[in-house]
């Protein structure tokens, strides 16, 4: 893991983004191979990628008129990938596909790090795209509910990351300053911005990519959510 910057305090709150960084959002891969053998890796990869697209999208045209709920363009960008690919995703397909998104894999180490950061009395949440009921059922399946403090969705100011009111709905929630807080995510977009906003950083780089090309770097880089432990002293 990359030593921190100097000049941070230790955070006295954690948020996680939640798809790709709590939540496997590559996971539905393996569905999808089984659906569309050879073409698995691919559609998750298009899948998530016009996901996030949509978001963008629909946040910054027309001053948001035309937002949609995360669960909505999660469809939407399933069925743009399956065209784009020539797969043949019928009804029962898409189903398949959209309820294994509901239900994504989480990763291994989540709950022995949420638990080792509420020892250390330390506010715990997620910040996430995702809408409510989506977030409800990820955090339900991955038994993570008593370990987080708070569960914040963009649903209620119907505007996605990276738009700074995103960000903000996490001091709002917490009463502290985002200095005082780290934000952890495995997007590297998303680092990036979190890092503008003002929050200290983790940016978990699990598949080994480089950081944006903007002249920003987020506060700490490790491989897994093991590394936001290093914002805090031992003992």
């Amino acid at each position: 893991m990359e030593k921190p910057k100097t000049g941070h305090v230790s955070p006295r709150a954690v948020l996680f983004d939640a798809y790709g960084t709590l939540f496997d959002v590559y996971s539905v891969g393996l569905l999808a191979e089984q659906l569309f053998p050879g073409q698995g890796q691919a559609l998750g990869v298009l899948w998530r990628d016009k996901q996030i697209e949509y978001t963008r999208l629909v946040t910054t045209s027309n001053g948001g008129a035309h937002y949609r709920p995360f669960w909505e363009l999660t469809r939407a960008g399933l069925r743009y990938a399956c065209k784009r690919l020539g797969l043949d995703l019928t009804a029962d397909r898409e189903e398949r596909l959209m309820n294994q998104y509901r239900h994504l894999s989480a990763f291994p180490e989540n709950r022995e790090v949420l638990q080792a950061l509420k020892k250390r009395g330390i506010v715990t949440g997620i910040l996430s795209n995702g809408d409510p009921s989506m977030l409800e059922v990820a955090v339900k399946s991955a038994g993570l509910g008593d370990l987080l403090d708070h569960v914040l969705s963009v649903d209620g100011i119907r505007k996605y990351k990276t738009h700074p009111e995103a960000y903000a709905l996490g001091p709002q929630a917490t009463g502290l300053p985002a200095a005082q807080i780290a934000f952890v995510s495995c997007n590297s977009w998303d680092a990036l911005a979190a890092t503008w906003y003002g929050y200290q950083t983790l940016w978990v780089n699990r598949y080994a990519l480089p950081f944006e090309e903007l002249g920003t770097q987020p506060s700490r880089t490790g491989s897994n959510l093991r590394d936001v432990l290093g914002f805090f002293p031992a003992g």
